[in-house]
């Protein structure tokens, strides 16, 4: 089992500057990539970034050049920088982890960009 504790979220305005954090526990062994997935009200989940054990990276169109995710291997701690929000990247954001066996989720954490 893995565990996922999430942080981070909350109101931002537009332009403005959030950072998620995605802490794991537990049978991290198995895992090889974390990630950030999102879920706007009415909108189907989508992947918003995600990076491997090698330090290797991929993110949505949308977020490109927006949002930096990146790792700290010793505290086994993802993070996604989010810079210049919008107001459609409002949603609850979802961390998960990958690897030998199911996908685990955090509990999602809410980020909201409004004025």
């Amino acid at each position: 089992q893995v565990q996922l504790a999430e942080s981070g979220g909350g109101l931002v305005q537009p332009g403005g500057s959030l950072r998620l954090s995605c802490a794991a526990s537990g049978s991290i062994s198995r895992i090889f990539a974390m990630g950030w997935y999102r879920q706007a009200p009415g909108k189907q989940r989508e992947l918003v970034a995600r990076i491997t054990n090698a330090g290797s990276t991929n993110y949505a169109d949308s977020v490109k050049g927006r949002f930096t995710i990146s790792r700290d291997n010793a505290k086994n701690t993802v993070f996604l920088q989010m810079n210049s929000l919008k107001p459609e990247d409002t949603a609850v954001y979802y961390c998960y982890a990958a690897g030998l066996g199911p996908i685990y989720w955090g509990q999602g954490t809410q980020v909201t960009v409004s004025t």
